[in-house]
């Protein structure tokens, strides 16, 4: 339990009461911490780069709708 932080400055990203199983061997999230807790850019339909949103550090992808509920995404 607790708060998903970026490795490279500490900034808060992801709230282990987020924290899903999902089929991916990556850590799945529903949402983030704050509202800039990362930045997000277009990769190609249906998925979004994210970074770390104070340092930019690269933290994979946000699948657009494929979180557990209807409508929700997975970081």
């Amino acid at each position: 339990p607790g708060i998903y932080v970026c490795a490279k400055c500490g900034h808060e990203l992801f709230s282990s009461c987020a924290k899903y199983e999902h089929s991916s061997p990556w850590p799945a999230f529903t949402e983030t911490v704050h509202e800039d807790s990362v930045a997000k850019r277009k990769e190609r339909p249906g998925a979004l780069k994210v970074s770390c949103g104070k340092c930019g550090n690269g933290l994979g992808h946000e699948f657009l709708n494929d979180g557990p509920k209807r409508g929700q995404s997975r970081f």
